[in-house]
Protein backbone atom coordinates (compact mmCIF):
# COMPACT_ATOMS: atom_id res chain seq x y z
CA UNK A 1 0.00 0.00 0.00
CA UNK A 2 1.17 3.59 -0.58
CA UNK A 3 2.81 5.40 2.34
CA UNK A 4 0.65 8.47 1.71
CA UNK A 5 -2.79 8.93 0.15
CA UNK A 6 -4.07 12.34 -0.92
CA UNK A 7 -7.83 12.88 -1.12
CA UNK A 8 -9.15 15.70 -3.30
CA UNK A 9 -12.12 17.59 -1.85
CA UNK A 10 -14.09 20.78 -2.18
CA UNK A 11 -13.50 23.20 0.65
CA UNK A 12 -16.96 23.49 2.16
CA UNK A 13 -17.56 22.31 5.71
CA UNK A 14 -19.76 19.48 4.44
CA UNK A 15 -17.32 18.38 1.73
CA UNK A 16 -14.44 18.30 4.21
CA UNK A 17 -16.57 16.38 6.71
CA UNK A 18 -17.40 13.79 4.04
CA UNK A 19 -13.78 13.51 2.96
CA UNK A 20 -12.68 13.07 6.57
CA UNK A 21 -15.17 10.20 6.94
CA UNK A 22 -13.43 8.42 4.07
CA UNK A 23 -9.98 9.36 5.36
CA UNK A 24 -10.83 7.84 8.74
CA UNK A 25 -12.02 4.67 7.05
CA UNK A 26 -8.78 4.39 5.08
CA UNK A 27 -6.66 5.01 8.16
CA UNK A 28 -8.51 2.21 9.96
CA UNK A 29 -7.87 -0.15 7.04
CA UNK A 30 -4.18 0.80 6.72
CA UNK A 31 -2.97 2.17 10.09
CA UNK A 32 0.53 2.84 8.78
CA UNK A 33 -0.64 4.94 5.85
CA UNK A 34 -0.79 8.74 6.04
CA UNK A 35 -4.03 10.13 4.59
CA UNK A 36 -4.23 13.85 3.76
CA UNK A 37 -7.01 15.99 2.30
CA UNK A 38 -6.25 18.55 -0.39
CA UNK A 39 -8.83 21.29 -0.98
CA UNK A 40 -9.57 22.07 -4.63
CA UNK A 41 -11.85 24.98 -5.54
CA UNK A 42 -14.33 24.17 -8.30
CA UNK A 43 -16.23 26.34 -10.76
CA UNK A 44 -19.43 25.86 -8.78
CA UNK A 45 -17.71 27.14 -5.64
CA UNK A 46 -16.58 30.32 -7.39
CA UNK A 47 -20.05 31.27 -8.64
CA UNK A 48 -22.23 31.75 -5.59
CA UNK A 49 -24.72 34.43 -6.61
CA UNK A 50 -26.41 32.65 -9.54
CA UNK A 51 -28.86 29.73 -9.33
CA UNK A 52 -27.22 26.50 -10.51
CA UNK A 53 -29.88 25.96 -13.17
CA UNK A 54 -28.82 29.23 -14.85
CA UNK A 55 -25.11 28.42 -14.90
CA UNK A 56 -25.46 25.26 -16.97
CA UNK A 57 -22.75 22.83 -17.89
CA UNK A 58 -21.71 19.53 -16.35
CA UNK A 59 -19.21 18.96 -13.61
CA UNK A 60 -19.57 22.34 -11.92
CA UNK A 61 -18.47 20.82 -8.62
CA UNK A 62 -16.20 18.08 -9.94
CA UNK A 63 -14.26 19.14 -13.06
CA UNK A 64 -11.21 20.68 -11.37
CA UNK A 65 -10.98 17.81 -8.89
CA UNK A 66 -11.12 15.25 -11.68
CA UNK A 67 -8.39 17.11 -13.56
CA UNK A 68 -6.17 16.89 -10.47
CA UNK A 69 -6.94 13.18 -10.19
CA UNK A 70 -6.05 12.50 -13.81
CA UNK A 71 -2.85 14.53 -13.42
CA UNK A 72 -1.82 12.41 -10.44
CA UNK A 73 -1.86 15.36 -8.03
CA UNK A 74 -4.32 13.47 -5.82
CA UNK A 75 -4.97 9.75 -5.40
CA UNK A 76 -8.75 9.77 -5.07
CA UNK A 77 -11.67 12.18 -4.80
CA UNK A 78 -14.72 12.22 -2.55
CA UNK A 79 -17.92 13.67 -4.04
CA UNK A 80 -21.53 13.99 -3.08
CA UNK A 81 -22.68 11.61 -5.78
CA UNK A 82 -25.69 13.71 -6.76
CA UNK A 83 -23.32 16.36 -8.24
CA UNK A 84 -21.19 13.81 -10.12
CA UNK A 85 -22.00 13.72 -13.86
CA UNK A 86 -23.31 10.38 -15.11
CA UNK A 87 -20.44 10.21 -17.63
CA UNK A 88 -16.98 10.15 -16.05
CA UNK A 89 -13.84 11.32 -17.84
CA UNK A 90 -11.89 8.57 -19.58
CA UNK A 91 -9.48 6.99 -17.15
CA UNK A 92 -11.60 7.51 -14.04
CA UNK A 93 -14.08 5.25 -12.24
CA UNK A 94 -16.16 5.11 -9.09
CA UNK A 95 -13.93 3.03 -6.84
CA UNK A 96 -16.37 2.74 -3.97
CA UNK A 97 -19.86 3.81 -2.92
CA UNK A 98 -20.15 3.76 0.89
CA UNK A 99 -23.39 3.00 2.69
CA UNK A 100 -25.91 5.72 2.00
CA UNK A 101 -27.29 8.21 4.52
CA UNK A 102 -30.97 9.15 4.37
CA UNK A 103 -31.78 10.25 0.80
CA UNK A 104 -34.70 12.44 1.91
CA UNK A 105 -35.17 16.19 1.75
CA UNK A 106 -35.93 17.99 5.00
CA UNK A 107 -37.54 21.27 5.99
CA UNK A 108 -35.83 23.68 8.37
CA UNK A 109 -38.21 26.40 9.48
CA UNK A 110 -38.64 29.22 11.96
CA UNK A 111 -40.93 28.04 14.72
CA UNK A 112 -40.26 24.39 13.81
CA UNK A 113 -43.27 24.32 11.48
CA UNK A 114 -43.95 21.57 8.95
CA UNK A 115 -44.84 22.22 5.31
CA UNK A 116 -48.51 21.77 6.20
CA UNK A 117 -48.22 24.33 9.00
CA UNK A 118 -46.45 27.07 7.04
CA UNK A 119 -48.84 30.02 6.56
CA UNK A 120 -49.92 31.11 3.06
CA UNK A 121 -47.22 33.22 1.43
CA UNK A 122 -44.45 31.87 3.64
CA UNK A 123 -41.00 32.30 2.05
CA UNK A 124 -39.21 29.02 1.39
CA UNK A 125 -35.61 29.04 0.22
CA UNK A 126 -34.20 26.62 -2.35
CA UNK A 127 -32.32 26.92 -5.64
CA UNK A 128 -33.23 23.39 -6.72
CA UNK A 129 -35.64 23.19 -9.66
CA UNK A 130 -36.64 19.71 -8.51
CA UNK A 131 -37.55 20.88 -5.02
CA UNK A 132 -39.24 24.01 -6.37
CA UNK A 133 -41.45 22.10 -8.81
CA UNK A 134 -42.57 19.47 -6.30
CA UNK A 135 -43.16 22.09 -3.62
CA UNK A 136 -45.31 24.15 -5.99
CA UNK A 137 -47.30 21.05 -6.82
CA UNK A 138 -48.06 20.63 -3.11
CA UNK A 139 -48.28 24.24 -1.88
CA UNK A 140 -48.67 26.68 -4.77
CA UNK A 141 -49.42 29.46 -2.26
CA UNK A 142 -45.86 29.54 -0.90
CA UNK A 143 -43.27 32.06 -2.09
CA UNK A 144 -40.14 30.24 -3.22
CA UNK A 145 -36.90 32.24 -3.10
CA UNK A 146 -33.47 31.33 -4.49
CA UNK A 147 -31.09 30.17 -1.77
CA UNK A 148 -27.50 29.10 -2.39
CA UNK A 149 -24.47 28.74 -0.15
CA UNK A 150 -23.17 26.08 2.19
CA UNK A 151 -25.35 24.38 4.79
CA UNK A 152 -24.40 26.81 7.55
CA UNK A 153 -25.21 29.81 5.36
CA UNK A 154 -28.64 28.45 4.47
CA UNK A 155 -29.44 27.67 8.09
CA UNK A 156 -28.39 31.19 9.06
CA UNK A 157 -30.76 32.65 6.46
CA UNK A 158 -33.62 30.90 8.25
CA UNK A 159 -32.43 32.03 11.70
CA UNK A 160 -32.03 35.64 10.53
CA UNK A 161 -35.46 35.71 8.92
CA UNK A 162 -34.30 36.16 5.31
CA UNK A 163 -36.58 33.19 4.59
CA UNK A 164 -39.19 31.49 6.75
CA UNK A 165 -37.96 28.02 5.86
CA UNK A 166 -35.47 26.20 3.67
CA UNK A 167 -35.29 22.76 2.10
CA UNK A 168 -32.03 20.84 2.45
CA UNK A 169 -30.77 17.27 2.18
CA UNK A 170 -31.12 15.21 5.34
CA UNK A 171 -27.72 13.60 4.76
CA UNK A 172 -25.79 16.86 4.88
CA UNK A 173 -27.33 17.92 8.16
CA UNK A 174 -26.76 14.47 9.63
CA UNK A 175 -23.08 14.36 8.68
CA UNK A 176 -22.55 17.81 10.19
CA UNK A 177 -24.35 16.89 13.41
CA UNK A 178 -27.14 19.38 12.71
CA UNK A 179 -30.15 17.05 12.54
CA UNK A 180 -31.65 18.87 15.53
CA UNK A 181 -32.43 21.76 13.15
CA UNK A 182 -34.81 19.61 11.11
CA UNK A 183 -38.47 20.61 11.41
CA UNK A 184 -39.75 17.86 9.13
CA UNK A 185 -38.45 15.00 7.03
CA UNK A 186 -40.40 15.48 3.82
CA UNK A 187 -42.11 12.25 2.71
CA UNK A 188 -40.82 10.88 -0.60
CA UNK A 189 -44.46 10.56 -1.69
CA UNK A 190 -44.49 14.36 -1.66
CA UNK A 191 -40.93 15.09 -2.77
CA UNK A 192 -38.72 12.55 -4.50
CA UNK A 193 -35.03 13.27 -3.87
CA UNK A 194 -32.39 13.93 -6.48
CA UNK A 195 -30.81 10.83 -8.02
CA UNK A 196 -28.05 9.55 -5.69
CA UNK A 197 -28.90 12.05 -2.94
CA UNK A 198 -27.38 10.97 0.38
CA UNK A 199 -24.69 8.84 -1.29
CA UNK A 200 -20.97 9.48 -1.61
CA UNK A 201 -18.81 8.54 -4.59
CA UNK A 202 -15.11 7.80 -4.20
CA UNK A 203 -13.52 8.42 -7.58
CA UNK A 204 -10.18 6.93 -8.57
CA UNK A 205 -8.07 6.20 -11.63
CA UNK A 206 -9.02 2.98 -13.39
CA UNK A 207 -5.38 1.84 -13.56
CA UNK A 208 -4.58 2.52 -9.89
CA UNK A 209 -4.98 -1.06 -8.68
CA UNK A 210 -3.50 -0.35 -5.23
CA UNK A 211 -6.03 2.37 -4.45
CA UNK A 212 -8.93 0.36 -5.91
CA UNK A 213 -8.03 -2.63 -3.74
CA UNK A 214 -7.83 -0.39 -0.69
CA UNK A 215 -11.25 1.14 -1.45
CA UNK A 216 -13.02 -2.19 -1.95
CA UNK A 217 -13.97 -2.71 1.75
CA UNK A 218 -15.62 0.74 1.81
CA UNK A 219 -18.06 -0.22 -0.95
CA UNK A 220 -21.69 -1.04 -0.10
CA UNK A 221 -23.15 -3.14 -2.95
CA UNK A 222 -26.77 -2.34 -2.06
CA UNK A 223 -26.15 1.41 -2.16
CA UNK A 224 -24.12 1.09 -5.36
CA UNK A 225 -26.95 -0.77 -7.08
CA UNK A 226 -29.64 1.68 -5.94
CA UNK A 227 -27.79 4.82 -7.00
CA UNK A 228 -26.78 3.15 -10.27
CA UNK A 229 -30.47 2.72 -11.15
CA UNK A 230 -31.16 6.36 -10.26
CA UNK A 231 -28.21 7.64 -12.30
CA UNK A 232 -29.10 5.42 -15.27
CA UNK A 233 -32.57 6.98 -15.21
CA UNK A 234 -30.99 10.45 -14.98
CA UNK A 235 -28.75 9.73 -17.97
CA UNK A 236 -31.63 8.28 -20.00
CA UNK A 237 -33.67 11.45 -19.37
CA UNK A 238 -30.62 13.60 -20.21
CA UNK A 239 -31.18 15.35 -16.89
CA UNK A 240 -29.10 17.64 -14.74
CA UNK A 241 -29.55 20.79 -12.67
CA UNK A 242 -31.70 22.24 -15.47
CA UNK A 243 -34.28 19.45 -15.26
CA UNK A 244 -36.70 19.01 -12.33
CA UNK A 245 -36.63 15.26 -11.88
CA UNK A 246 -36.31 12.92 -8.92
CA UNK A 247 -35.51 9.25 -8.38
CA UNK A 248 -35.17 6.87 -5.47
CA UNK A 249 -34.40 3.15 -5.63
CA UNK A 250 -34.44 0.54 -2.88
CA UNK A 251 -34.07 -3.19 -2.72
CA UNK A 252 -37.11 -5.39 -2.10
CA UNK A 253 -36.12 -9.04 -1.94
CA UNK A 254 -34.42 -9.90 -5.20
CA UNK A 255 -35.84 -6.80 -6.89
CA UNK A 256 -34.74 -3.20 -7.11
CA UNK A 257 -37.75 -0.89 -6.99
CA UNK A 258 -37.37 2.60 -8.48
CA UNK A 259 -39.71 5.56 -8.00
CA UNK A 260 -39.08 8.37 -10.47
CA UNK A 261 -40.66 11.65 -11.53
CA UNK A 262 -40.35 14.49 -14.00
CA UNK A 263 -42.07 17.81 -13.27
CA UNK A 264 -42.98 21.04 -15.00
CA UNK A 265 -41.29 24.07 -13.44
CA UNK A 266 -44.58 25.46 -12.16
CA UNK A 267 -45.52 22.15 -10.54
CA UNK A 268 -48.70 21.92 -12.60
CA UNK A 269 -47.59 18.57 -14.00
CA UNK A 270 -45.81 15.89 -11.98
CA UNK A 271 -45.30 12.66 -13.91
CA UNK A 272 -44.42 9.72 -11.64
CA UNK A 273 -43.86 6.02 -12.12
CA UNK A 274 -42.61 2.97 -10.25
CA UNK A 275 -40.54 0.31 -11.97
CA UNK A 276 -38.66 -2.78 -10.84
CA UNK A 277 -35.88 -5.03 -12.04
CA UNK A 278 -33.31 -7.45 -10.72
CA UNK A 279 -31.27 -5.92 -7.91
CA UNK A 280 -28.05 -6.91 -9.66
CA UNK A 281 -29.18 -5.29 -12.92
CA UNK A 282 -29.93 -1.67 -12.00
CA UNK A 283 -30.17 -0.72 -15.65
CA UNK A 284 -33.48 -2.61 -15.91
CA UNK A 285 -35.37 -0.38 -13.46
CA UNK A 286 -33.53 2.79 -14.54
CA UNK A 287 -34.15 2.46 -18.25
CA UNK A 288 -37.73 1.24 -17.79
CA UNK A 289 -38.56 4.31 -15.70
CA UNK A 290 -37.33 6.57 -18.50
CA UNK A 291 -39.46 4.66 -21.04
CA UNK A 292 -42.59 4.83 -18.88
CA UNK A 293 -42.25 8.54 -18.13
CA UNK A 294 -41.64 9.36 -21.78
CA UNK A 295 -44.80 7.41 -22.59
CA UNK A 296 -46.62 9.62 -20.09
CA UNK A 297 -45.47 12.77 -21.87
CA UNK A 298 -42.10 13.50 -20.28
CA UNK A 299 -40.39 14.10 -23.65
CA UNK A 300 -42.62 17.06 -24.50
CA UNK A 301 -42.34 18.37 -20.96
CA UNK A 302 -38.54 18.19 -21.03
CA UNK A 303 -38.40 19.81 -24.45
CA UNK A 304 -40.37 22.78 -23.12
CA UNK A 305 -37.68 23.34 -20.46
CA UNK A 306 -34.82 23.62 -22.94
Amino acid sequence: MPERIVIGSRGSELALCQSELIASGLRALEPGTRVDIQVIRTSGDKITDVPLAQIGGKGLFTKEIEEALLAGDIDLAVHSMKVLPTELPEGLCIGAVPKRESPCDVLVSAGNLTLEQLPPGARVGTSSLRRTAQLRAYRSDLEILPLRGNVTTRLRKVSEGSVDAAILAAAGLSRLGLSDRVSQEIPVTLMLPAPAQGALAIEARVDDTKILRLLAPLDDPETRSAVAAERIFLAAMEGGCQVPLGALASRSGEQLVLDACVCSLDGARVLRCRTAGRHDRPEEAGNQAAVELRNLGASALLESLR
